[in-house]
């Protein structure tokens, strides 16, 4: 009894520390988000009151029709009038129910006179935005330090929630998503959007959003994708429709890009004031300039531990034969102009990406540096931005 006292205190105390938890759906911030979250709830109360009905009779029958009260099972073969209640009620509460499914879903996909389209593309473990309509395109990674995903650094508020470029959209816009993928599955996701589209490999998926309220929304991907699944989040920032021109002119290089929102507490919906600045795409690079090799090891270090580090390590002891080590790498080792051609072309074939068009010639430099300088890679070599111009051929 004593054992059993102990159970019950332990999982009401379990209870209450779960007590502040959300456990329902987010009614979100666009109408999508309503008509689902409003569906499910109509849906969910129709499933009440099923199933109070339900077990409502099966426990007054067990209770008072009971052998021991004398009671005696009825003996029939067939009823006609049973047989069509049990069947044509069932159908008329599908069919209610139906109805208002069928609408929002084909206001889901609904995803004509659109104002903005966005394309997105999921990659192992990234994902890369490109505005069709602005010319704007960038690589969105996460941003948590490499000490907390290993487990070695306080989890911040923010954990795998962070990343270094921000997908900016203007508030009561249409926004067509173009959801794909160049590898594997992956599926874009963002709860407050109401949108969850797959990331197929050589298909295209279509969803769209209109978000009415300015505000960080954060996502991430759901579908198991590869040993970095839990390293693809999703943050979407919702702006005034005059900061997003601004944003799009400041990436452009036409003006210098506005000071945007960053998430620095509890991730929800905002509508206060920037407070500090976040990144959304890499700016128009300026002329080449001729770094310093501590400067070039300092920044190569942060690009390594952001991109590189996830394979082949913060050692770069790499986890063979998948991702193989670059300590000691007769790749890291050997001629500069190989290293280059690996890093922007990748290895056909295997799990090496090319990062070309995903990192500016200022990062591919800078982290070609730090791994011919790094661990027990002595070979002294600096490697400039006006090295990887000249090797894109620009």
């Amino acid at each position: 009894m004593r054992t059993q006292f102990n159970l019950f205190a332990l999982l009401l105390a379990s209870g209450i520390a779960r007590a502040d938890r959300t456990i329902n759906m987010t009614p979100g911030v666009t109408p999508i988000s309503h008509d689902i979250y409003s569906l499910h709830m109509t849906i969910f109360w129709i499933c009440v009151v099923i199933g109070i009905v339900v077990f409502g009779v099966m426990l007054y029958s067990i209770l008072f029709h009971r052998k021991s009260l004398g009671h005696k099972a009825h003996a029939f073969h067939e009823n006609t009038w049973v047989e069509l209640a049990w069947t044509f009620i069932p159908l008329v509460i599908l069919i209610v129910m139906a109805i208002p499914a069928t609408q929002v879903l084909l206001e889901m996909n609904d995803t004509e006179k659109e104002d903005l389209t966005i394309k997105i593309t999921g990659s192992q473990w990234k994902w890369q935005y490109e505005y069709l309509d602005q010319g704007i395109k960038f690589f969105s990674n996460i941003n948590t330090p490499l000490n907390e995903r290993s487990g070695k650094a306080p989890l911040d508020a923010l954990y795998l929630r962070t990343v270094d470029h921000v997908l900016v959209v203007p508030i009561h816009k249409k926004i067509r998503f173009l959801v794909t993928s160049n590898d594997v599955i992956h599926s874009w996701f963002v709860p407050d959007l109401g949108v969850k589209r797959d990331a197929l490999p050589g298909y295209i998926n279509e969803t769209w959003a209109r978000v009415n309220r300015p505000g960080i929304y954060f996502g991430q991907c759901t579908e198991l994708c590869g040993i970095n699944h839990a390293f693809m989040p999703i943050v979407v920032l919702a702006v005034p429709e005059q900061v997003f021109n601004a944003w799009v002119a400041g990436q452009k290089g036409e003006a210098p890009p506005p000071v945007l929102p960053a998430p620095t507490t509890t991730p929800t919906p905002t509508t206060t004031a920037p407070t500090a600045a976040t990144t959304a795409a890499p700016a128009t690079p300026g002329p080449a300039k001729q770094y310093t090799k501590e400067e070039l090891m300092q920044k190569g270090e942060q690009v390594y531990l952001s991109i590189c580090a996830a394979c082949h390590q913060p050692t770069g002891m790499g986890m063979p034969p998948t991702f193989p080590a670059l300590n000691g790498s007769a790749i890291v080792n050997g001629p500069v102009s190989g290293h280059i051609d690996r890093v922007m072309n990748g290895k056909p074939g295997t799990a090496m990406q090319a990062f070309k068009e995903q990192l500016s010639d200022e990062d591919i430099a800078s982290v070609i540096t730090y791994e011919r300088n790094s661990w027990d890679n002595k070979t002294g070599t600096v490697v400039q931005p006006s090295d990887i111009q000249a090797a894109r051929g620009k």
